[in-house]
Formats: structure tokens, C-alpha cells, sequence
């Protein structure tokens, strides 16, 4: 496996994935018998540097669980959270200013903590440029002024450099996303910097059931990248990492841990020799433990 140089004056780059609450991550990622009190956030903190909050985009954190997150992960310093923007943001036609105040004092404690690293406000394919669109985007921005926001588009009427400059003057980060290709009506990942953060998000590539009627969720994000498609992605987060403070690369292809498997690819890429890895996930993907530290769950001593 060959690393992606980068500069020593670049920002850091955190390497994650995308929630750890799955049912399938049991015998995958998360023992099939843990002993004791297990928590499963403090024990995936062992092997990224961050975790993108999914639940935030169905309904809003209690304040007093997200303490509880940075307290339970305080064994790893430098760990970093980002949070999906609640879906009536982005996915509902109703003016969104309701919505924003209880998911921003949900996300306070973590702010507060310097573990917030970015606000992820994801807008569907469906979503395309236009008058009406950059004015809600506009209204959005205006909301959340203050707060480190990456915004997420995917149809390709976006890749226009008025929109960039919006962004930038705004201080808003653009989430590079990679994703499967649709003809020309998808939005390819863009090395593209427009404010201290930068964010790369990958999805997968499973066509197939990308845009099937009827796929559920876990059959969109199933999907396992190969060393040879993860390589340009690395270089892409080089890319982006140089005049900026942090950069996420987030793996949403969660189904079965797979998004774990390559985020552990991707750390090595990009100049971890043998990242640490769960020993059930090595059992899943036995290629890994060539490349990466295998760790028994015994040796943490995880508890809630």
C-alpha cells in the first residue's frame, strides 16, 4: 500500500465514519457478547478520529447525551463529532427557522467542548440550483451564523462558481461527496475549499440500488471500496487539507462495517503504518489484518 504524501504545514485530516448505532455492526465492528457495560461509541473512538451524528437529522439531541459524548470520549484527544442538520433544513418545504434553535442548543455542549467540528447540512439529488433554492440556502446560512456549516449537494447544477464564491464569502464549507453516478446529473467530488474546514463524504458506489425504488438503507450504503478507489480520494483530502485547519473524510457505507474497514484503508493512505481495528471486523474483512493493529475488546475495558 502506497501513502499519499502530505505537507507538514497542512490541516489535520480526521478520518470517521457515519453514526455507530447498527444492528448489523454486532459480530462486525462490536463484539457479539461484550462483557459488562459496553458502550459503543467509547469503543469506536478507539479506532477513528470522528463520528458524523446521524440521529440529529430525525429530531434533536437532549443536551444532557451530548455532555455524555464528549465525556465518553475523552480518552481520545483531538476526537471530533459532526452533525447532520435536521432533515425539516433541507429535506421538508416548510421554512425551516422553527427547527434550527432546539438542534443548535442540542449541539451546544459539544461546541462548547471544541468537539463540534462541523454542522453537515445535506440537501438531496433532488435539490438543484436556482432562485429558490440558493434563497433557502441563503435563509439557512443566515440561521446558523456563528456555527461551523458544511453544506452537501449532489445534483450537478451546483458545480457553478457563484455558488462557490456564496459559500466563501459566507464562511460556509462545500462537502466534497462521492457517491454513485447518475449520467451527467450527479455532482462529482470537488477538491474545493471554501472556509477553514474542509469535509469529504463517501457513500459508495453501489448503483445499483443507489436510486432503486423499494432499496432499503441498507442495501444503498452496501458497498466495500477497493485500495485502488480509495488512493484518489486520499489525495483529494491532501488536496483540500492545505490552507485549511481540519479536514473530515466521513465513510457512510456503513452497512455491515464496512465504512468502518475503509476508513481504517484510508488512515493508512494517508500515513498511519498499522491503524488499530476491532478483531471482529478483521474476522469480516480478513484482508485488513495485514495492513492494521488487530484489538481485542478485553484490552480496552470499554464501559458506559
Amino acid at each position: 500500500m502506497h501513502h499519499v504524501a502530505q505537507e507538514k504545514d497542512h490541516g489535520v485530516i480526521r478520518v470517521g465514519v457515519a453514526g455507530w448505532d447498527y444492528p448489523d455492526w454486532r459480530g462486525t465492528v462490536y463484539p457479539s457478547r461484550p462483557g459488562g457495560v459496553f458502550d459503543r461509541l467509547a469503543y469506536l473512538a478507539r479506532f477513528v478520529d470522528l463520528v458524523e451524528i446521524n440521529s440529529t437529522f430525525y429530531r434533536p439531541v437532549d443536551p444532557r447525551v451530548a455532555s455524555s459524548w464528549t465525556r465518553r470520549t475523552a480518552h481520545r484527544n483531538g476526537f471530533r463529532f459532526t452533525a447532520k442538520a435536521h432533515r425539516s433544513w433541507t429535506h421538508e418545504a416548510a421554512d425551516p427557522v422553527s427547527a434550527v434553535p432546539l438542534t443548535l442548543a442540542g449541539l451546544e455542549p459539544l461546541r462548547e467542548a471544541g468537539r463540534l467540528g462541523a454542522l453537515l447540512v445535506q440537501f438531496p439529488q433532488s435539490f438543484h440550483l436556482g432562485v429558490a433554492s440558493v434563497a433557502r440556502l441563503d435563509r439557512l446560512l443566515d440561521l446558523l451564523e456563528g456555527w461551523p456549516v458544511v453544506v452537501e449537494v449532489r445534483h450537478a447544477s451546483w458545480d457553478d462558481a457563484g455558488f462557490r464564491e456564496r459559500l466563501r464569502s459566507r464562511g460556509a464549507g462545500l462537502c466534497a461527496v462521492d457517491q454513485p453516478r447518475v449520467g451527467r446529473a450527479t455532482l462529482p467530488p470537488l477538491a474545493v475549499v471554501t472556509a477553514g474546514v474542509a469535509y469529504l463524504r463517501l457513500h459508495g458506489r453501489n448503483g445499483a440500488d443507489w436510486f432503486r425504488e423499494g432499496a432499503g438503507r441498507d442495501a444503498r450504503y452496501d458497498y466495500l471500496y477497493a485500495e485502488d478507489e480509495l488512493r484518489p480520494l486520499a489525495a483529494m483530502a491532501v488536496e483540500m487539507s492545505r490552507g485549511v485547519r481540519e479536514v473530515f473524510v466521513v465513510q457512510n457505507n456503513h452497512f455491515r462495517g464496512k465504512g468502518l474497514a475503509n476508513a481504517l484503508m484510508m488512515k493508512r493512505l494517508l500515513g498511519d503504518e498499522r491503524p488499530d481495528a476491532p478483531e471482529e471486523l478483521c474476522a469480516a474483512y480478513p484482508a485488513l489484518r495485514g495492513i492494521v493493529e488487530v484489538r481485542r475488546e478485553g484490552l480496552f475495558g470499554t464501559r458506559g
